[in-house]
């Protein structure tokens, strides 16, 4: 086969077609979204003795261990290489659950094994796809990371429903033994995954495809950590991030607590309101959560990172709020289940392109993972708040506060406007902010 421009060649690079890689990166993300199926553990947990408060506390802590192991990972990345850090992190995450398996009932040794050593198993891999993703296809920067990152919603369905539902496993083998298997699957499908994450040749670019100019905005002007951290719009996007995920994080850890709760005293028995609650979760929650991820990932393409990112705030503030009312009634449930859980997935296909379209392509790899710092953060606060109000009876004030704080989550989103690299080593200043921002979006608004 003849070499192409950026050394392309028909088809194949290095031995590898380059959809190889979304193949790769769904069966990562499908394991490591195994975290997002914690609510299927709850009811078992609570019936051992757990408080409600302590079943969001290892959630909590696991996606917290995420988020800061993440760091870690992004520096890593060139060093290690994707293939044995996608490994790593496979081998970690399924080493937790086995590990978990040999004390289900303690808090203690759950909290340990899932919530720390799970959690920094996810964090490990969880970059790979993504930025591999992006380097495959910086034609399609919203569709490629909405399709990495689509396994790690659909991902929630499987494992609920092998857990409860279909495979029976809890009820079956118990606790002990489902998280064995979970283990043992985790890291022998993150191992085969890992094995086609590598990233293209030093210059290579799709066929037919003209790289933007480097200009703020475009993914070509490249930020570090540091000169990112520095810029108004880095914290504007990780107030959004904290506030959109966490609601979304809160909303899985109670997907099934809340709703029961609300089916059986509007008269349903509770065994049936078990199921419906479950359905809910497994299937409207979780199918709407990876096809959220491709669509908002999709659309982003077309619309905007900045303006999918306000709509989908917006719109989960609406959704949340209006959860208190739709709980109680069967079909209602399902489609509130559905629409946050759709939203809720758009988060981690947005954000990523957001971060790379802002301070630059190459750079996401080490950018990114600074952002998504601030999902720990909403995963600490928010799903803990839950629970807390949860214990004390009060689930919907709980969804009341997240939604109105994601109105004030798209508020901060609107005001994002791409910076200039000489602006992370300018002092910050409000009214300068406010201009610059106001220029941008005149500029934006100009036909082309």
């Amino acid at each position: 086969m003849k070499m192409r421009p950026g050394g392309r060649q028909d088809g194949v690079i290095m031995g590898q077609r380059r959809w190889t890689v979304i193949v790769g990166a769904v069966l990562i993300q499908l394991c490591l979204g195994s975290i997002y199926a914690w609510s299927v553990f709850t009811p078992a947990l609570t019936d051992a003795g757990w408080s409600k408060t302590e079943t969001q506390i290892v959630f909590s802590v696991a996606l917290a261990t995420f988020a800061v192991v993440m760091v870690m990972a992004g520096k890593r990345l060139e060093t290690w290489g994707p293939r044995r850090l996608a490994m790593a992190g496979g081998v970690t995450l399924g080493a937790g659950y086995f590990l978990a398996g040999l004390g289900a009932t303690s808090f203690w040794w759950v909290l340990i094994c899932v919530g720390l050593i799970g959690g920094a198993g996810i964090g490990l891999a969880y970059v790979v796809p993504i930025a591999v993703g992006m380097r495959w296809y910086p034609d399609h920067k919203g569709f490629i990371t909405g399709a990495a990152v689509a396994g790690f919603g659909f991902g929630a369905l499987g494992w609920v429903k092998l857990a409860g539902g279909w495979g029976n496993l809890i009820d079956n083998h118990g606790l002990d033994t489902t998280f064995v298997i979970y283990g043992i699957a985790f890291a022998a499908m993150v191992t085969a995954g890992s094995t086609v994450m590598r990233m293209p040749p030093t210059g290579w670019v799709p066929e037919g495809f003209t790289p933007p100019p480097v200009a703020a905005g475009s993914g070509g002007e490249e930020f570090t950590p540091t000169e990112m951290r520095r810029t108004p719009q880095f914290h504007l996007i990780s107030l959004t991030f904290a506030v959109s995920a966490g609601a979304g994080l809160m909303s899985i850890g109670l997907m099934k607590l809340y709703p029961i709760e609300a089916l059986t005293a509007n008269g349903i028995t509770e065994t049936e309101a078990s199921a419906i609650a479950g359905t809910a979760m497994a299937v409207f929650f979780s199918l709407a959560n990876g096809i959220g991820r491709l669509v908002w990932g999709t659309l982003s393409d077309r619309l905007g990172r900045k303006r999918s990112v306000v709509l989908m705030t917006a719109s989960q503030g609406i959704f949340l709020l209006a959860f208190t009312y739709m709980a109680g009634n069967e079909f209602s449930l399902y489609l509130g289940a559905a629409l946050i859980g759709f939203n809720f997935g758009g988060n981690f296909a947005l954000f990523p392109a957001l971060t790379a379209d802002e301070f630059g392509d190459k750079s996401v790899a080490q950018n990114y993972p600074w952002v998504f710092l601030s999902f720990g953060a909403g995963g600490i606060v928010f799903p803990i708040l839950g629970g807390w109000l949860g214990d004390l009876d009060n689930f919907p004030l709980a969804f009341s506060i997240c939604g109105l704080a994601c109105l004030i989550g798209a508020a901060a989103s609107f005001l994002v406007f791409p910076p200039h690299q000489n602006e992370a080593s300018r002092p910050f200043s409000v009214h300068g902010f406010l201009h610059n921002a106001h220029l941008f979006e005149h500029e934006e608004a100009e036909p082309v």
